[in-house]
């Protein structure tokens, strides 16, 4: 949705939500059809464009309508708005992309990527309207738009080198807006959680298994498959539950709200592990649990190919890896969660590969057919196919992604 000109809400048709929804639906296993519905269809509208309306306040409070008064890629306009190049580099290119898809910069492919230029100065546009729309529409959804707007207001000296994305966005004092954010009371990020839930529950073998999850946080995602697990009278299918998470404080939290909302679930540990080093010099041992679950976790792996090759050998033969992602459509899009997680250096600046790995942030499907291929897994997957939705509606991002170890 573009909109140029206004700072007024977007007018957007009341019925869109509803357009989007049927468009998706039949694409969708029924398990998933009710939380991609309209609500959740106008809801993801909306705050894309209040990411790309605080994408223009940035872009203009960091200096940089002046550098794209002339041809430019991203090295060429942080150069120009004396930026740091480290920091910038990435979360700039995203945002000339970003405004390249919106109308307000006109692009150019170059030999040696694209260029970028204004014919015009960008439009102004108040998010404030689109909150405040999204606060009549849903207002459960505004853990994100407050998130998004904190982070936009430190945006400019991240990007001018005066603090770190991690200082940015995990100062203590910030703790409570990611416990919004990451909230199954959040529907914007709860999809993630469900569609886990749910590629958890098709996938997972009916016999005794004990689940590995990497990267939990604050445990929202396991909270959601647990709780589908049980609604489907199959949780006793679960033996053990390893719960770890890398951030101590994320650490502690997850553990208190899965042992207070499961006493009488499966037997669960609690530990820290880097799903950067190897497994098994953290207790991990090979071949020793059936499922490795993850969500939104392994495209900050610092090198996917390495990772993946430790959940491979953790897992038991014919065991299964189930991951849900924010899948990018396609390989030159923009998605709005990146405008957050740019700042993160494990996000943006990952070990590179040329055919599965070209850039940081999100993979698109065939990057992840590719990597898990290449690690040695077989029996690829999507749910839902992503690669039938995008020729349908290119706006739909949330995918879990399986893959079986060999026996």
């Amino acid at each position: 949705m573009t909109v140029s000109g206004s700072a007024e809400a977007p007018a957007m048709d009341p019925k869109e939500g509803e357009r989007i929804a049927a468009i998706v639906a039949p694409l969708l296993p029924p398990a998933l059809v009710s939380t991609f519905g309209p609500r959740f269809a106008r809801s993801s509208e909306l705050y894309d464009e209040f990411v790309y309306r605080l994408t223009i306040r940035v872009f203009c409070d960091a200096d940089l309508p002046a550098a794209v008064a002339e041809w430019g890629n991203a090295q060429d306009v942080v150069a120009r708005a004396g930026l740091d190049p480290g920091q910038a580099t990435i979360p700039v290119s995203w945002m000339l992309r970003h405004l390249g898809r919106h109308g307000v910069l006109v692009c150019e492919e170059a030999s040696d990527g694209p260029r970028f230029r204004a014919e015009q100065a960008p439009p102004t546009l108040d998010p404030a309207p689109v909150a405040a729309q999204q606060r009549e529409h849903d207002a459960t959804c505004l853990p994100s738009y407050v998130l998004a707007e904190t982070v936009a207001r430190d945006y400019p000296v991240f990007l001018r080198g005066g603090a770190t994305g991690e200082q940015v966005l995990f100062a203590p004092a910030r703790l409570p807006l990611w416990i919004g954010y990451f909230s199954n009371d959040n529907p914007l990020y709860a999809a993630n959680n469900e569609v886990g839930a749910v590629a958890v529950e098709t996938w997972m073998p009916r016999r005794a298994s004990t689940i590995l999850e990497l990267g939990g946080g604050l445990a929202s995602g396991a909270a959601a498959m647990l709780e589908r697990l049980s609604s489907a009278g199959r949780l006793g299918d679960l033996q053990g539950y390893r719960f770890t998470e890398f951030v101590p404080a994320f650490l502690r939290r997850g553990q208190r709200l899965l042992q207070d909302r499961f006493p009488a679930g499966p037997r669960m540990t609690f530990a820290p592990l880097d799903m950067n080093r190897s497994f098994a010099e953290q207790a991990v041992a090979p071949e020793s649990v059936s499922i490795v679950y993850a969500v939104n976790t392994l495209h900050v792996a610092h090198d996917l190919g390495f990772t993946l090759g430790e959940i491979r050998r953790t897992l038991e033969p014919g065991g299964q890896l189930i991951v849900s992602e924010c899948v990018r459509p396609w390989p030159a899009d923009t998605l709005y969660p990146e405008f957050i997680f740019n700042l993160l250096q494990t996000f943006r600046s990952p070990s590179l590969h040329p055919s599965y790995r070209p850039n940081g942030g999100f993979l698109t499907p065939e990057q992840w057919t590719g990597a898990l291929e290449a690690a040695g897994f077989r029996d690829v997957r999507l749910l839902p196919d992503v690669t039938r939705i995008r020729d349908e509606f290119s706006g739909f991002y949330a995918a879990a992604i399986g893959a079986t170890r060999p026996d």
